[in-house]
């Protein structure tokens, strides 16, 4: 009996990357775009309509936070509860940091939710070289089928069933790799860099408590080990965004950078407005909302930053 395939909702940079990944696993990957071109055939086989992707029991859905309501409106039509849906989503929805998985268990019949997270680049996935990630999912069968869909001699795989740990971690450290691309514009040394990281890294697990996650999410692969590498320039585009609204006066994004979707914008503006919604101090993340908003100055923001009294850690 055939295997099924493994199914790619989106073809953006981690969309392609996925895909890759799935070919180098010996799977055959079923890809749906809304932007079909010839290109992409390399990726697997090309779907040409949402409800073909129905053949594959596990599908990752790879498109920006804002599109997957949508997307999983129509996607829902032609599911059922065998299917397994996987997210790489970066963003958060709503006013109260809902996560991708929320939606997509709201607007598909699908259960068996998981969100695959950690130091994952494109280009990475791309190449094959040695890497890891970590899916998080209430259901085990969700964590052994991603496995069985990526793992190869260069890539392992882990999983939690801390899901909603591994989301918040996912979007913070997409944004503080906005903030760490910010400060390496202004050429600051390496303990400015590691004071950002650690304390943003604390922002994010004072956030996330209130949200029901567990604390030692943010010490593994889907928030310690997944800053460690954007602090070590893994290339990936938020620390290029970052870099560019550091150096480039008046330079302004719509959240669309080197070919890639970044999440982190929306997500800046997000957690600033819940931080002061229930009480939590969010500093650096506010400092790079103001940026972005074009309320304060690049130059002015570091040093709003170390302005800042000391606390006790």
């Amino acid at each position: 009996m055939t295997a099924p395939p493994i199914g790619v909702l989106g073809a953006g940079s981690f969309g392609r990357g996925l895909a890759c990944a799935v070919r180098k696993s010996g799977h055959e990957a079923l890809v749906w775009t809304r932007h079909p071109n010839e290109n992409l055939a390399a990726l697997g086989r090309l779907a040409r309509s949402l409800s073909e992707l129905a053949e594959a029991s596990l599908i990752f859905i790879a498109v920006p936070s804002a599109h997957v309501e949508s997307v999983a409106a129509e996607l829902g039509k032609h599911l059922d509860g065998r299917h397994m849906l996987v997210h790489v989503s970066r963003g958060l929805i709503g006013e109260g940091l809902q996560t991708v998985s929320d939606r997509l268990r709201e607007r598909t019949p699908a259960r068996r939710v998981g969100a695959l997270a950690g130091p994952l680049v494109a280009d990475a996935l791309v190449r094959g070289d040695p890497s890891g990630g970590i899916v998080g999912s209430r259901f085990v069968e969700v964590a052994d089928a991603v496995r069985q869909a990526l793992s190869n001699p260069h890539l392992r795989i882990y999983d939690t069933r801390d899901i909603i740990g591994v989301e918040l971690a996912s979007a913070m450290v997409g944004l503080l790799s906005l903030a760490i691309g910010f400060a390496r514009g202004f050429e600051v040394g390496p303990g400015t860099l590691g004071v950002f990281a650690t304390r943003g890294m604390a922002e994010a697990v004072r956030l996330s408590r209130l949200r029901g996650a567990q604390a030692e999410t943010f010490a593994g692969l889907a928030g310690a080990g997944d800053l460690l590498a954007a602090v070590a320039d893994d290339g990936r585009p938020e620390l290029q965004l970052g870099y560019a609204l550091a150096t480039q006066p008046g330079f302004q994004s719509d959240g669309k950078h080197v070919g890639a979707y970044i999440e982190g914008i929306d997500v800046a503006h997000r957690v600033t407005q819940y931080g002061e919604r229930v009480g939590v101090a969010t500093p650096i993340t506010d400092t790079i909302s103001a940026v972005l908003r074009r309320e304060l100055e690049p130059k002015q923001a570091i040093a709003r930053l170390m302005a800042r009294r000391g606390g006790t850690e």
